[in-house]
This record gives structure tokens, sequence and C-alpha cells, in this order.
């Protein structure tokens, strides 16, 4: 899996979000748009999607995470602290 520790500029994270998935998985890294595309098992709806992201990353960095932007969109910048 990749790290998206990696892609982490200025605490910040360009994610491409595809909800309804199988499981939580990072798939890989769009380099034109410059996002990792991020599978999430959670649907769009209820703000349920937004939440598993949160809960996903954090996992993951062991960082507490919020999302900047795109609360509404599959795009999505994500801060982290």
């Amino acid at each position: 899996m990749i790290n998206p520790a990696d892609y982490i500029i200025d605490n910040s994270l360009r994610i491409i979000v595809k909800p309804g998935k199988k499981q939580n998985y990072i798939l890989g890294y769009d380099y034109e748009r410059k996002a990792l595309i991020v599978e999430i098992k959670a649907r769009a709806q209820d703000n349920k999607a937004n939440k598993e992201i949160v809960k996903f990353f954090s996992k993951l960095l062991k960082k507490r995470v919020k999302i900047k932007s795109g609360h509404t969109s599959k795009d999505k910048i994500l801060i982290f602290s």
C-alpha cells in the first residue's frame, strides 16, 4: 500500500474519494491532479464518508485529521496536526 505520509505537503494532503467500496484502501496517486485516490467503505450520505475518511487517515498516520475543503465533493484537502 502507498504511504500517504510521502504525499503530505505543508501539513495538507489532497485526496480523491471513491465512496461505497468494499474496503478502505489507497488505490494510488493521480499525478495530473496531485492527489491520492482513496476507496472508502461508507456511502456519501449524511456525512458518513467524511467521518470514515477522518477515522481512516487518523489511524493510518497516527495524527489528528480534519477536512479543510471539499466536504461535499469527491476532491478533498485534509490537514494534519
